[in-house]
């Protein structure tokens, strides 16, 4: 998409230019009127004067001497000369030594000039570029003089360059939704024939980075219409009033440019519940409801439609979620396995890539990622073959970025001792063992105990074979079990423990508390939720809904749960005590050792060259 700059200069441009002329004036024009006229005069005159008593006040510089006639009432200047009886002839002649014979106090008029005129320039100027402003703008009043309730949205047009559909992948369901008003969009006719009409509002709701911009973008490309985009916040001003103004300009721009697609991002910054307390926003509830009326003002199948994305859905307010406003809510969720692959695939376009590169692979790797994440795997990968003086991009770049993201770079100058190095060891062995000796867990993709810049000391990689969605009570336990893998080879072999297990603790706490608050999985509390969680998209912070007794009970069990996965974990370590030892020693070695050779030496029992 292309944007298309309104061709208008600043105001502060034209109150720059007003203040430099004032300046200008006070430099040159002032110091002209206000200082007294001097008469210049050859040296033989002075000496006349001198000589014939005329002289009344005199001033002796280093270059020139500056004087009065008797009567005060003209200033004479002339050179000085190198005469040594100067002073005593000035003497005798009665004239009277002066620190500043020329006056540059002018006359009260002058004074009084001095200080109105640069006013009168100011707001003259001012008056006039306010007005050629207006009369550019169209009117607006003061406030549009200021630029504070006009529309600041960046208008796009379609080019050969746009984004279309092609280009974003991984989101199906979304684009299928959203193709529907492309095809609106170019011909309205057959909807309004069977009495059909498009929704007026499109909420696209979804975690950060999963493409709700691309998307409306998309879009714009694919109907090849105007494009309004604008974010949330830029609707908010100081003053009341402004923030609605801007929305007014927005719908008039959009209604005049119909058809068109109007996309407001982070729509929650002006969109949030309006609660009726004391001292809330009315600046941000004014423009709401100014936004609120612009949509019901719309007239049916008049062209223009409203795109907005938002990763609070929650916290809107319910007259705008409601029919006739925003009526389509359309999901842009992270990819699936499926979807991860084809992200992928577009993003290689932009690289070269070698041969043979198996993007399914990297897609089961990066697990979780959003199209955001993924692009920016690819663009580390694309940096690692440059540092490596390679000319494409290989399965490893793409491999090792993935590790990248989630740990860090590894740290080049970190150097384990020899007790720490081998702690670590066994604490990822221990990771790893657990997993691979229970079911329902996912297959060890890789080990390493090389430091990263994440702080992590070492981590073990699992990655599941497909899609996954949901997960089973024994699952969940088998995870938590895993967690606890690190500490429980370190207690049971060095009978002693570290700080490496902070991160295992907290996930494995996480888990448990949610099968009892969340999930239904406590035999005391059963089908009951304890916990809500906020702000899904964003990180899904959850709060407690229970009275302080339970909550007591709610910790008291998620320690019971975590216990026994560790106690688990500790008899499956014991069992396999020699296979811990001899992978250890591996890993020790080797420093990074890949699933197939872990599962290789667990299967056979003999160490691996």
């Amino acid at each position: 998409m292309k944007e298309v700059k309104p061709s208008r200069k600043p105001l502060i441009f034209y109150y720059f230019v007003v203040l430099l002329v004032v300046l200008l004036f006070n430099m040159l024009v002032m110091p002209v009127m206000t200082q007294q006229s001097v008469t210049e005069v050859d040296y033989g005159k002075f000496m006349t004067m001198a000589e014939r008593h005329q002289i009344g006040e005199v001033q002796i510089q280093d270059k020139e001497i500056y004087f009065t006639s008797k009567d005060g009432e003209t200033v004479y200047m002339t050179g000085k000369m190198d005469d040594p009886n100067l002073v005593s002839m000035l003497r005798e002649s009665g004239a009277k030594f002066s620190q500043q014979v020329v006056n540059d106090t002018a006359s009260p008029l002058i004074n009084l000039l001095s200080w109105i005129l640069p006013f009168v320039l100011f707001i003259a100027i001012g008056q006039y570029m306010s007005k050629k402003l207006l009369e550019k703008a169209g009117g607006g009043g003061n406030a549009m003089m200021f630029g504070m309730g006009k529309s600041n949205a960046k208008i796009y047009v379609h080019s050969t360059e746009g984004i279309s559909f092609d280009d974003v992948a991984g989101e199906d369901e979304a684009k299928e939704n959203l193709s529907e008003i492309v095809e609106y969009l170019h011909d309205p006719t057959k909807y309004t024939e069977i009495g059909a009409s498009m929704p007026k509002g499109i909420l696209l709701v979804g975690p950060p980075g999963t493409g709700k911009t691309m998307l409306a973008k998309a879009v714009a490309g694919e109907a090849s219409v105007p494009f309004f985009s604008i974010s949330g916040s830029e609707f908010v001003e100081m003053f009341v009033g402004m923030g609605a103004s801007k929305v007014r300009d927005l719908f008039k721009q959009a209604k005049e440019k119909s058809p068109c697609i109007v996309f407001i991002d982070e729509i929650d910054a002006i969109g949030k519940k309006r609660d009726g307390q004391l001292g809330g926003n009315d600046e941000r509830e004014q423009t709401l409801n100014q936004l609120l009326t612009e949509m019901d003002g719309f007239e049916g199948n008049n062209g223009v439609i409203i795109l907005a994305a938002t990763n609070r859905p929650e916290s809107l307010d319910p007259a705008l979620l409601r029919p006739g406003r925003f009526d389509r809510r359309v999901p842009v969720e992270l990819p699936d396995l499926k979807g991860r692959e084809d992200i992928l695939k577009v993003h290689a376009k932009k690289v070269k890539v070698a041969d043979g590169v198996d993007y399914n692979a990297i897609a089961r790797m990066a697990s979780g990622a959003s199209g955001a994440e993924l692009a920016n795997i690819v663009n580390e990968a694309a940096l690692r073959a440059v540092r490596d003086g390679r000319k494409e991009v290989s399965q490893s770049d793409l491999e090792e970025s993935i590790e990248v993201v989630i740990a860090g770079y590894e740290k080049k100058h970190a150097i384990l001792t020899l007790e720490e190095k081998r702690i670590v060891a066994y604490h990822e062995i221990g990771h790893a063992l657990v997993a691979a000796c229970q079911s329902h867990s996912a297959p060890v993709q890789k080990i390493t105990i090389v430091p990263r810049t994440s702080g992590a000391l070492g981590y073990t990689m699992q990655v599941e074979e497909g899609n996954h969605y949901l997960m089973s009570r024994t699952e969940l336990e088998n995870k938590i079990a895993t967690f606890t893998g690190g500490r429980a080879a370190e207690a049971l072999v060095f009978d002693s423990i570290t700080t490496g297990a902070s991160n295992d603790i907290e996930q494995a706490t996480k888990i448990a508390r949610a099968m009892i608050t969340r999930y239904g999985m406590s035999d005391e509390f059963g089908m009951v939720a304890m916990e809500t969680v906020n702000n899904q998209y964003l990180g899904g912070d959850a709060s407690l809904s229970c009275s302080p007794q339970t909550q007591a009970d709610i910790d008291r069990m998620v320690v019971d749960l975590v216990s026994r996965q560790y106690d688990k974990a500790m008899t499956i370590l014991r069992e396999n005590r020699e296979k811990l030892d001899q992978l250890a020693s591996f890993l020790y070695e080797k420093e990074t050792i890949t699933g197939e050779e872990f599962m290789a030496i667990l299967e056979s029992g003999s160490e691996q060259k």
